[in-house]
């Protein structure tokens, strides 16, 4: 088990604060599609939604829906206001994290060049070649290669220095897999700078601590990419890009509204009115105090299942991505005749159904942060029910 650690992080303001967002209202409009609406334990991922975003950013995307704007000039004038914010050179809003691999792939390969960027993804006299850690895979290279890009693996320094070359356009870095890669950060970094390849920075899930959203820029990297609609609580499908100001300003005509390549990767104005806001937001909260309702949340769930024979309970903050208090759940799968699919399936069944990450057998992993309210004590009770029945 990893130690905890405290540090600054951000917790969901739209669960802490579940009464300003009236979640009692009722899920109806799901209700009449027939799906039901589950507790997340799991945290900030997609195939649950995301997060869920804070009124001042609902309010900001309703007003934005309300008006006609030019785009293209809406775009920029967002990005010069969050870059500005973020202390970086420049800054775009994309359709996701996984867009903003995808545009960065084509700032890199195309320069800015229009006529490169139409032949897309065609490559000849383009260069072409990512260069990427093997330890480094993030089962989004599909992103790079839809425009025409190449993945080169390598594993060394040696194989790095070897995989650079004429056809190389860009250096993809995973930030969260930093700790398994045998080239870290500062040495990609200072590799992609002496052989003049741009270094690009998947942090997607990698908000909290705050500064990382301009660390990273900072150190080095010439792109950054961020999740809007994770730590952030902006529209779940947008993101960041952020970076050289001329290579943001290649990536800008690979997307929506501009045609060829990019052209499906949408960002409305209610999206990038949206991030714009949760951005402001997300850097006057307290997060602090968001960090000792989580570590309270978790408290709870680890006082209450720990006295439970058999069962420990910990508390564990990721050393990278979602860096949150977390409640870890262990046990001797035989000893108590239950294994966690089983546990994940009955929670699942439930109602409400409650979502929770299983690590391995006799391990659960409960995210408290995407929690509302006493949703926390919801979870935990059906818990000791299951392990005590």
């Amino acid at each position: 088990m990893p130690t905890r650690r405290t540090l600054l992080v951000s917790a969901a303001a739209a669960p802490l604060g579940a009464a300003a967002h009236k979640a009692t209202n009722g899920p109806g409009i799901y209700a009449r599609l027939g799906v039901r609406p589950v507790i997340n334990g799991v945290g900030v991922v997609t195939v649950l939604g995301g997060s869920i975003m804070p009124p001042e950013v609902v309010r900001a995307m309703d007003e934005a829906s309300r008006h006609f704007v030019p785009l293209p000039e809406l775009q920029r004038k967002v990005g010069a206001r969050i870059a500005e914010l973020l202390h970086v050179p420049a800054a775009m809003v994309t359709g996701g994290a996984a867009s903003s691999i995808t545009v960065a792939t084509v700032a890199c390969m195309a320069r800015g060049d229009s006529r490169k960027l139409q032949q897309l993804p065609g490559t000849t006299g383009i260069p072409f070649e990512v260069v990427q850690q093997k330890s480094h895979r993030s089962g989004y290279e599909a992103q790079m290669s839809l425009v025409g890009a190449k993945v080169v693996w390598v594993e060394t320094r040696q194989e790095l220095d070897a995989a650079i070359h004429d056809r190389t356009a860009m250096m993809f870095f995973l930030n969260k897999a930093d700790p398994d890669g045998r080239i870290r950060r500062d040495e990609w970094v200072r590799v992609g700078k002496e052989r003049g390849v741009p270094t690009f920075n998947d942090a997607a899930s990698d908000a909290t601590p705050k500064e990382n959203l301009w660390k990273y820029v900072q150190e080095g990297f010439d792109l950054v990419a961020f999740s809007g609609g994770k730590a952030l609580l902006g529209p779940q499908c947008s993101g960041l890009l952020l970076g050289r100001k001329d290579l943001v300003e290649a990536a800008l005509p690979g997307m929506s509204p501009a045609g060829g390549i990019g052209r499906g990767m949408k960002v409305g104005k209610e999206e990038m009115v949206g991030l714009l806001a949760a951005v402001e937001r997300y850097l006057k909260v307290d997060h602090d105090a968001e960090m000792r309702e989580l570590e309270s949340r978790v408290e709870y769930i680890l006082r209450t299942l720990g006295k439970i024979d058999g069962v420990k309970a910990t508390q564990h903050v990721p050393k990278i991505a979602n860096e949150v208090p977390h409640a870890w759940i262990e046990w001797d799968e035989p000893a108590r005749k239950i294994t966690s699919q089983q546990v994940v399936d009955q929670l699942r069944e439930g109602d409400p159904p409650i979502h929770v990450q299983r690590p391995g057998p006799g391990k659960l992993l409960i995210s408290v942060w995407m929690m509302r309210a006493n949703e926390h004590r919801i979870v935990t009770r059906r818990l000791e029910e299951v392990f005590r029945g």
